[in-house]
């Protein structure tokens, strides 16, 4: 299933200016990575999948439209499904893609390939 190319356009007008910001291709999606650090994934299924910092993980998943991320049946802590009618005003995405962006910035870096 192919990612929305439109919401991957909305994000990446959102990071445009992030300095070592690279896409890559995983999880059915596009991942937006800072530092060589997931921030962002505009997912195949639709909407996002977001990095956070897994403290706030529990409180975030409250969020309308927002829950845990499960992958092969285990909840992925630090990551937040964003169902896409969480995305539709630019005010939703941008706080959503900020959650990501900022928690990645925090990460040590990693060589980008």
């Amino acid at each position: 299933m192919a990612y929305d190319e439109e919401l991957a356009d909305r994000v990446r007008e959102l990071v445009g200016g992030e300095s070592r910001l690279a896409e890559r291709r995983m999880f059915g999606g596009l991942a937006l990575m800072v530092n060589g650090n997931m921030a962002v994934v505009i997912r195949g299924a639709g909407g996002l999948m977001v990095r956070v910092d897994p403290a706030e993980s529990e409180r975030l998943q409250t969020e309308p439209g927002a829950q845990a991320t499960t992958m092969r049946g285990r909840q992925m802590r630090g990551w937040i499904t964003v169902d896409p009618s969480a995305c539709t005003t630019n005010a939703d995405l941008a706080r959503w893609v900020d959650q990501g962006v900022t928690y990645a910035r925090t990460l040590p870096g990693k060589q980008v390939r």
